[in-house]
């Protein structure tokens, strides 16, 4: 029997979701129609029966009033019906003789225990009884006169035929109609779960898809409507969670991508440096045994050399760590005035580059710009972006540097008259590596981290560096955000200085 029952289950359990809510609502309506026709047929024999008594109750009024008159059983009789007059004038039922032998059934027994129920109850008494070898009867005494009782006896044959009739024609329609609620549920459900099915297929396509290729994406989506509000809303969930996968995939072969390119820049950019310093180093070798006078020559470049693949290591080294996050991030934060130190980046520019006119304005004067920041990286963003604005521009090129306050950040705009930069590189001028004019040698272009070191610098002191270029002007704009005032006021709000002839609409 267990296994019998353990079979089932497994069976149940292997139906498709659909067939199983619409056998649950199977069951559900076979309890339904179970209770709606036991009380159909309870009602039912009650009417009937009710029926039958009030035929008997007006059937015993013509009977007795022919026993009061005539002392005999002369009225209607109906076929099948047995009639019993009983004599309990002297306090127990006795049976006379009946008119008709037909009157009487086999088994009097319960009629007469009829009949000494009234003559207890003084009133009509209603039974229903098994009349050995006739069947089911109903029986009504009552009182025809003093001292005479009459017991009659009607068959509940009909009554018994028409409740099997109910019950049949009950089992056959609750059948049919448990049928079709069955088959139609189970259409309608799985029309219903269509959605689901719809996700699952999707889900096995995702499956089925190679995601440790770095151009690895997720075009599938569950894009069949309908269900309803909860479906549409797993749908919509599900479609988020899959547009997140795909864009988290996006991202990943992005940096993947960056990733090997900047393995293969930093190659490349090492391999030049490192070939430098050994070929030095043989020449130095060599000068040092045949050619005296050539040997500091050659030791000078060789640290040249060293110290140029030195900047680009230290470089590579900042630009890690400021994309780990690291928390000993390479800043000292303390209180520094940003005008000092673009003036002092000025200077050391002019000295550097007499050849250059550079022209500086701060609106703050000659009240200081405090911030609080780490004056070493600011002034290298400042360095990088001059020498950017030197080594990029042709000789005698004038530079405007501008420092001012703006609402509650602190700007400097750094603008060259050069010949600009073309639209298409603009947005990778901030790339690790990239140089506009790929004809530049290292020596003057630089290893094309410069201005990727300043943005990540900008960016860990909470700040920003933008780029608006056009032909005859590039503008490099640093924000960096002021400190919160002391008594809580609204911070002071100065003018800008323009940075020169041009910049105007950046």
């Amino acid at each position: 029997m267990r296994r019998v029952i353990g079979g089932l289950r497994l069976a149940y359990r292997r139906l498709r979701l659909g067939t199983r809510l619409a056998l649950g609502l199977g069951a559900l309506a076979l309890v339904v129609f179970a209770v709606v026709g036991t009380a159909l047929t309870t009602y039912m024999r009650d009417y009937l029966t009710h029926q039958l008594d009030d035929q008997l109750g007006l059937a015993q009024v013509a009977q007795s009033k022919s026993i009061a008159e005539n002392g005999t059983l002369q009225g209607k009789k109906y076929y099948r019906w047995y009639y019993a007059v009983y004599d309990v004038s002297g306090g127990d039922a006795e049976l006379r003789s009946p008119e008709d032998a037909g009157d009487l059934p086999r088994d009097i027994a319960p009629l007469t225990s009829l009949a000494r129920k009234q003559i207890s109850d003084d009133t009509e008494v209603l039974r229903t009884a098994h009349l050995t070898g006739t069947g089911e009867y109903r029986l009504r005494a009552c009182a025809v006169k003093p001292g005479v009782v009459l017991v009659s006896a009607a068959p509940t044959h009909d009554i018994d035929d028409t409740l099997r009739r109910l019950i049949g024609v009950q089992v056959v329609a609750f059948a049919l109609a448990l049928a079709a609620l069955v088959e139609f549920g189970r259409r309608m459900l799985r029309r219903g779960l269509n959605p689901l099915s719809d996700m699952a297929h999707t889900a096995h396509g995702i499956a089925s898809h190679d995601l440790t290729e770095s151009a690895a994406r997720l075009p599938i989506r569950a894009d069949e409507r309908g269900g309803g509000p909860e479906v549409e809303e797993l749908r919509t969930a599900f479609n988020t969670m899959l547009e997140h996968i795909d864009d988290s995939l996006a991202v990943r072969a992005e940096a993947e991508q960056r990733l090997r390119r900047f393995v293969a820049d930093a190659s490349h950019e090492l391999r030049t440096p490192l070939m430098s310093v050994r070929g030095y180093a043989d020449l130095f070798q060599y000068a040092a045994a045949n050619a005296p006078e050539e040997r500091d020559k050659h030791l000078t470049r060789l640290r040249a050399e060293a110290a140029r693949m030195g900047v680009l290591l230290d470089d590579l080294l900042l630009l890690a760590r400021l994309d780990a996050a690291e928390v000993d991030a390479p800043l000292r934060l303390q209180a520094a005035d940003l005008v000092e130190l673009v003036e002092d980046a000025a200077a050391a520019f002019r000295a550097g580059r007499p050849d250059r006119p550079l022209t500086v304005t701060a609106s703050s004067r000659p009240a200081p710009l405090g911030l609080c920041v780490d004056p070493h990286r600011i002034r290298q963003v400042l360095d990088n972006l001059l020498t950017n604005a030197a080594v990029h521009t042709p000789a005698g090129t004038p530079v405007w540097v501008a420092v001012a306050r703006e609402g509650g950040t602190a700007v400097v705009r750094i603008e060259d008259a050069g010949p600009g930069i073309p639209p298409a590189d603009r947005e990778k001028v901030f790339d690790r590596f990239y140089r506009v004019d790929k004809a530049r040698t290292r020596d003057r272009g630089g290893s094309g981290l410069g201005l990727s070191v300043a943005r990540a610098l900008a960016r860990a002191h909470g700040g920003t560096l933008t780029l608006d270029a056009r032909p005859g002007s590039t503008v490099f704009t640093l924000t960096l955000p002021l400190p919160e005032p002391l008594d809580g006021g609204p911070a002071s709000r100065d003018g800008g200085a323009a940075p020169g002839p041009g910049s105007g609409g950046r």
